[in-house]
């Protein structure tokens, strides 16, 4: 009678943890779309506003060479961020329904370890082309300002990138980490009480 009751007890425990996993799994499922999504928007905007830096070069020809020089930098630092960031897609778009919680897990930690290198490395190299594309782009049309404008200017430029850099750069970092890790460690529960029953 014991063993029926043990048996028993099991068999609930195992009823419990069934949605919870389904649930679990429609979880990552939703956080793949949303980096997906996320993805999408940014080759959108990148590539535009590329182009858009493009016309300007095209339509206004810029006199000289460092306007040019800016030019381009700012438009390999986006092109260079998007390629890392575009590695991601065959990670975020495999969604088999099929798979098992430890291959979930081993493709969240794949997803984990490319953002950790999009976030460190590549966030890096992207602005600081960017910051000096930019400041290099800015010359030709700051040398026409009196000193007063042409300091603000360049004050202003460094301070939104500082604020980027600093303040908005963390706390998006911090947010993209704290999803990702928190769905690994529930997945990791799983796959533990998963090798326990067995």
């Amino acid at each position: 009678m014991s063993n029926d009751m043990d048996l028993r007890e099991l068999w609930n425990k195992q009823e419990t943890t069934i949605p919870n996993v389904k649930e679990l799994f429609e979880k990552i499922r939703n956080f793949k779309k949303s980096k997906l999504r996320k993805l999408i928007i940014a080759n959108i905007l990148l590539l535009s506003t590329s182009a858009f830096m493009v016309f300007i070069w095209y339509y206004y020809q810029p006199e000289m060479t460092t306007t040019k020089i800016g030019i381009v930098l700012t438009i390999l630092a986006m092109v260079l961020y998007l390629y890392v960031y575009n590695q991601m897609i065959p990670t975020l778009v495999k969604v088999d329904f099929d798979m098992s919680s430890s291959q979930y897990l081993q493709q969240l930690l794949k997803l984990r370890e490319k953002q950790v290198f999009l976030q460190n490395t590549m966030l890096n190299i992207y602005f600081i082309f960017l910051s000096t594309g930019i400041c290099i782009y800015m010359f030709e049309y700051t040398s026409r300002m009196t000193l007063f404008w042409a300091t603000f200017s360049y004050g202003l430029m460094l301070l939104w990138i500082a604020i980027n850099w600093f303040y908005l750069r963390p706390r998006s970092i911090k947010k993209q980490q704290t999803k990702i890790n928190e769905l690994i460690s529930k997945l990791e529960g799983v796959n533990r009480q998963l090798t326990t029953c067995e």
